[in-house]
C-alpha cells in the first residue's frame, strides 16, 4: 500500500505553493486497516477553502484505489516558525514577523499593513500589528482604537490593544493625539525596543510591522535585534517612488531579510460613476521593480476614495467591504505571503520520510 499511496501524494498539487503534497511534507500519520485509510493533512498557511479542496482531492484519489474503501482526512494548518538566528531572540509567542516597508512616505504603507493583517485574520490566523512608525503612528486610528491605552498587569509588560480581533501595539496608544515624538535617533530606537520586547503578545501567527518610511535607525534596529521572517515592500507606480522602493529592497537584502514581494498601491484610479480607469501615478511600476530584483508582484491595489474614507474611520476596506474586489485582492496577497513563508521554512530544513503503518 505504501508504494501505491506515495505516488498519488506526489501527483496532488497544492495550488497556492505549486508543490505536491509529498514534497511539502503535508501528509502524516497514515494508518491503513481493513481497507480504511486515515491520515492527517497539515498545511503551512491558513485558508479553509483551499484546505477543503485538497481534502476532497485526496479523498477522491485514494478511494479510487481497489484496496481502499474509505478515506478519513484530519485537516489542519500550522504557521511556520522563524527561529532565532545570529543572536537575534524571537519575540515571545510570535511565530513570524513580517516587515511592511516603503522607501518613501505617502505610498499608503500603513493602509496596506492594516488591510493585510485583517485579511490574514479572515483566513483564520492569529494576527498582530506592531506600529514601528515612532514619529507618525497611525495604526491606532486605522483600527478604530484611538484613545485606548494598553493594560499593564506587570510593571514591565504591556498587553496589546485588541481591535477587530487584531492584537496591536503602537506609540499612538502611549502618546496623546497632540503630543509629538520630538526625539533624537537613540530615543526613537529605545521606544521601538520597548514596544518590541515589552509587549505581551498572545500566540500570534503573523505579526505585521508597520515600518516608518526610509532606511534609517528604526529599520536597522528591527533587522539587527529580531529574526524577521520576510519583508513586503509597498510602492506606487510613480518613478520617484520606485527609486526609493529599490533602496528599501537593497537594505533588506544587505541585512539578510528575505523579500517576499512588492505591493503596488494606488495602481490606477477607477471612477465609481462611469468606470473610467486612469493610471494617475503611472502603470506597471510594481511589475518592473519585481522583475528587476528577481522577486514577485504580490498584488496591485487601486486608487479609490473609499479606501481612504474607510481606513480613516477605523473600519478598513477588508472589514467595510469584505466581499468586494479590493478585499479579495488583499486576501490573495495575504495567502501568498503565508505560502511563501512556509516555502522558505521548508527550504531551510530536511523533510522526514512518510511511512504507512498497519494498525
Amino acid at each position: 500500500i505504501n508504494q501505491t499511496i506515495l505516488p498519488i501524494l506526489s501527483r496532488i498539487i497544492d495550488p497556492l505553493t505549486g508543490r505536491d503534497l509529498l514534497s511539502l511534507d503535508a501528509v502524516s500519520k497514515l494508518r491503513y486497516l481493513d481497507k480504511r485509510l486515515t491520515l492527517t493533512l497539515t498545511l503551512g498557511y491558513p485558508g479553509e477553502a483551499r484546505q477543503d479542496h485538497l481534502v476532497n482531492e485526496l479523498g477522491e484519489s485514494l478511494t479510487a484505489l481497489p484496496e481502499v474503501d474509505k478515506v478519513v482526512v484530519d485537516a489542519q494548518w500550522q504557521a511556520p516558525v522563524t527561529c532565532g538566528i545570529e543572536g537575534k531572540k524571537p519575540l515571545d509567542n510570535v511565530r513570524n514577523v513580517i516587515a511592511v516597508a516603503s522607501g518613501k512616505g505617502g505610498v499608503g504603507k500603513s493602509t496596506v499593513t492594516v488591510n493585510l493583517a485583517l485579511a490574514m485574520a479572515r483566513l483564520g490566523a492569529r494576527v498582530g500589528i506592531l506600529d514601528a512608525d515612532i514619529y507618525g503612528p497611525s495604526q491606532a486610528q486605522m483600527l478604530g482604537a484611538a484613545g485606548q491605552r494598553p493594560h499593564m498587569p506587570h510593571k514591565t509588560l504591556m498587553q496589546p490593544v485588541v481591535a477587530h480581533g487584531i492584537q496591536s501595539m503602537s506609540m499612538g496608544y502611549l502618546l496623546t493625539e497632540n503630543t509629538p515624538a520630538v526625539w533624537r535617533g537613540p530615543m526613537a530606537t529605545g521606544a521601538l525596543q520597548q514596544i518590541l520586547f515589552q509587549t505581551e503578545w498572545r500566540e500570534v501567527d503573523y505579526l505585521f510591522v508597520d515600518m516608518p518610511p526610509g532606511t534609517g535607525d528604526i529599520q536597522l534596529t528591527l533587522a539587527q535585534q529580531v529574526p524577521v521572517s520576510g519583508a513586503v515592500v509597498v510602492t506606487t507606480p510613480q518613478d520617484i517612488a520606485l527609486l526609493d522602493a529599490k533602496k528599501g529592497i537593497e537594505m533588506f537584502r544587505k541585512v539578510n531579510i528575505p523579500i517576499l514581494g512588492v505591493v503596488e498601491n494606488m495602481a490606477a484610479y477607477h471612477c465609481p460613476q462611469c468606470g473610467y480607469e486612469a493610471p494617475i501615478f503611472g502603470r506597471g511600476g510594481g511589475e518592473r521593480i519585481a522583475r528587476d530584483y528577481a522577486t514577485r508582484l504580490l498584488g496591485a491595489i487601486p486608487l479609490a476614495l473609499a479606501i481612504r474614507e474607510q481606513t480613516d474611520s477605523g473600519t478598513p476596506t477588508v472589514l467595510a467591504e469584505p466581499d468586494g474586489k479590493i478585499a479579495q485582492t488583499y486576501g490573495d496577497i495575504a495567502e501568498n505571503i503565508a505560502a511563501l513563508l512556509w516555502l522558505n521554512q521548508l527550504a531551510t530544513g530536511e523533510l522526514p520520510e512518510i511511512l504507512v503503518t498497519d494498525d
